[in-house]
């Protein structure tokens, strides 16, 4: 993975920038002082990162803050004229003067009950003529003679020009009316938006036991195909809507995150062949444990993901949980914040079960110690 990264900005996981910008903005909406007090934001990062995921999670994080509809216009700059930021001419009603008809991307909603963000992905990948347009949209939220509703958020991402990518350097002058926020991949908060998204449990128990392989982008080389968390999002939709055959899938697999790590990722799955049936855990019947590491990463992706999908069957879940105490602690520490991942605010029903409840008492102090 690469390591070039900005000299002066602030370098954060995707969770970590998700947490902060959530906080201001539903902050900003809740005291009434109002969203345009806030800077227009620059997400900074190598392609595949999570950049465009990320803003769908703070929308979504923003709903559940305040109970307002958070609607998202992803504008692709790239794909447009400078002139087209402003819209169309038309002669006014007398014929004397032009005026200039909004583009449909920008109309949105005003009401008090529904807040806007203007999603300004691949920003870097336009003309500087293009981008130097777009100064008007960050600092005074207008477009044209048109004014954004005092209810949008102004996001831009865009890929830095050492990534090797298609991306111009910004003018300065754009530059100073932003908030530029590097971000970089963090499999652990990765890994509990997998587990929300229903990422296929066989992606999620191999990159556990090999979490480099999550990002694994590097700008000089000549790689068509690598792993990214974009590559492994699109590697889990093949899995969990064509075949999860890791073998009758390689080709795509490969196709998508390069061949040496489909290699691995085929070898690997063979660890599933030796797992305990995962139905005769949550039934409480009696089980065996594997010993290898990479069978118990593979174990506790596939508890994981059938906890999810049994959420409400408390009594499995309870089940599940005195055998995950027989596991060795660092992989049931894993498997315990796996379940708290399983849909937010689920540790509430999990602290209801007086296993977990015993599994804390005795386990509880090795959380933040975990493999």
């Amino acid at each position: 993975m690469s390591e070039l990264k900005f000299k002066n900005i602030p370098v954060l996981s995707i969770g970590k920038m998700e947490n902060v910008l959530s906080e201001a903005y539903t902050g900003l909406i809740k005291s009434g002082i109002g969203i345009k007090m806030m800077p227009s934001v620059m997400l900074w990062g190598p392609p595949g990162v999570g950049k465009s995921q990320a803003v769908g999670q703070i929308g979504r994080q923003i709903e559940k803050e305040t109970g307002k509809k958070v609607s998202i216009t992803d504008v692709r700059l790239l794909l447009f004229n400078p002139i087209d930021l402003r819209g169309i001419p038309t002669a006014n009603a007398d014929k004397t003067l032009a005026v200039w008809l909004r583009p449909e991307i920008f109309q949105m909603d005003a009401s008090d009950n529904v807040i806007n963000i203007l999603f300004l992905d691949e920003i870097s990948a336009a003309p500087q003529s293009v981008q130097a347009a777009a100064y008007q949209i960050v600092l005074d939220r207008k477009v044209g003679e048109h004014l954004l509703p005092d209810n949008c958020i102004v996001i831009a991402a865009g890929n830095r020009v050492t990534d090797k990518s298609v991306a111009y350097k910004m003018p300065k002058a754009l530059a100073n009316r932003l908030m530029h926020i590097e971000v970089e991949s963090n499999f652990e908060s990765w890994k509990e938006w997998a587990v929300k998204q229903g990422i296929n449990d066989k992606v999620i128990g191999f990159l556990s036991f090999k979490p480099n392989h999550l990002m694994n982008f590097e700008p000089a080389g000549d790689d068509l195909a690598f792993p990214t968390p974009r590559s492994w999002e699109m590697v889990s939709n093949i899995l969990n809507s064509i075949s999860d055959d890791i073998d009758t899938m390689y080709d795509m697999i490969a196709g998508l995150v390069g061949i040496g790590v489909a290699v691995e990722f085929r070898k690997w799955k063979n660890v599933y062949k030796d797992l305990p049936d995962i139905k005769d855990i949550f039934a409480g019947k009696e089980t065996k444990i594997p010993k290898s590491t990479d069978a118990l990463y593979a174990l506790v992706s596939s508890m994981t993901a059938y906890a999810k999908e049994h959420k409400d069957d408390l009594e499995g879940i309870a089940n599940s949980i005195r055998y995950a105490d027989k596991m060795p602690p660092d992989f049931s520490v894993v498997l315990m914040k796996d379940y708290r991942y399983i849909e937010d605010g689920y540790e509430k029903k999990l602290l209801k079960i007086p296993e977990y409840m015993k599994w804390l008492n005795s386990k509880g102090s090795l959380m933040n110690g975990s493999v």
